[in-house]
């Protein structure tokens, strides 16, 4: 973020309202908690962020169906996180990967919509015969599109969170109270069940940006790199605001 004119190196530049945060993040409307880790604590980033809610954009409504009329919702939105002083826009849901064009068509700063954007990047850093694997909190709507969308092949290894206990049906439902231990099993099964199924898979991306908190335990559990929208976000805000080497 440039705060002087590069040919006045003593006169400060204005033209923002809140300065010190390059990124701003759209959130669903939600109740459900959001523990250290999670992309909505604001505590789990090394830097600081802008957040919005998108009013109406329940996670029903965006993973199960498509977030269907809520685009214009989601680009006013990041407008006024730009109008604000963001210099990127993401977003806290995977599901939003299908709209990324749109998204990005629309505004006037980079978008970074989903963790899902990294896929074809970790693809090429694997040795021949892996493959990257999807872990979802939806299986049965991360359809062929959302791929697509990302430039993700639709024959890319995935697995949904669906056939646990605590974790998809809280987050999904919406509800007010999370089992922390129980959500953290949950991923666990599902991530050992993904590379059970699929033993080619040699990394791992976590869709759903509530499963960040549970990423170093997956990681430890399966011996994989795990990949998330805390490791996509923290590389895209070094691109917005680079680190100054003395």
């Amino acid at each position: 973020m440039q705060y002087f004119d590069p040919d006045h190196p003593n006169l400060a530049r204005g033209g923002k309202n809140v300065y010190g945060a390059a990124l701003g993040v759209l959130m669903l409307e939600t109740r459900f908690p959001r523990i250290p880790g999670d992309i909505g604590h604001a505590g789990s980033w090394p830097f600081p962020l802008h957040y919005k809610i998108v009013r109406g954009a329940s996670p029903d409504r965006v993973v199960r169906h498509q977030a269907d009329g809520l685009l214009d919702a989601f680009i006013a939105a990041a407008e006024e996180l730009v109008a604000l002083g963001a210099d990127g826009i993401a977003t806290n849901c995977g599901f939003m990967c299908l709209h990324q064009d749109k998204l990005a068509a629309a505004l006037k700063v980079p978008v970074a919509s989903s963790s899902l954007l990294q896929v074809p990047m970790i693809q090429a850093t694997l040795p021949p015969g892996q493959r990257v694997g999807i872990l979802t909190i939806s299986g049965a709507t991360l359809t062929a599109a959302h791929l697509a969308a990302v430039n993700i092949p639709s024959d890319i290894p995935r697995m949904g969170t669906e056939a646990g206990r605590e974790f998809s049906r809280a987050i999904l439902d919406d509800e007010p109270y999370l089992d922390v231990a129980q959500s953290r099993a949950d991923i666990l099964s599902a991530g050992r069940a993904l590379v059970a199924q699929y033993p080619e898979v040699g990394a791992m991306v976590l869709e759903c940006t509530n499963m960040v908190p549970y990423a170093a335990d997956l990681q430890r559990a399966l011996g994989l790199p795990v990949y998330s929208i805390y490791t996509f976000l923290c590389w895209f805000q070094a691109g917005l605001s680079p680190r100054t080497f003395s």
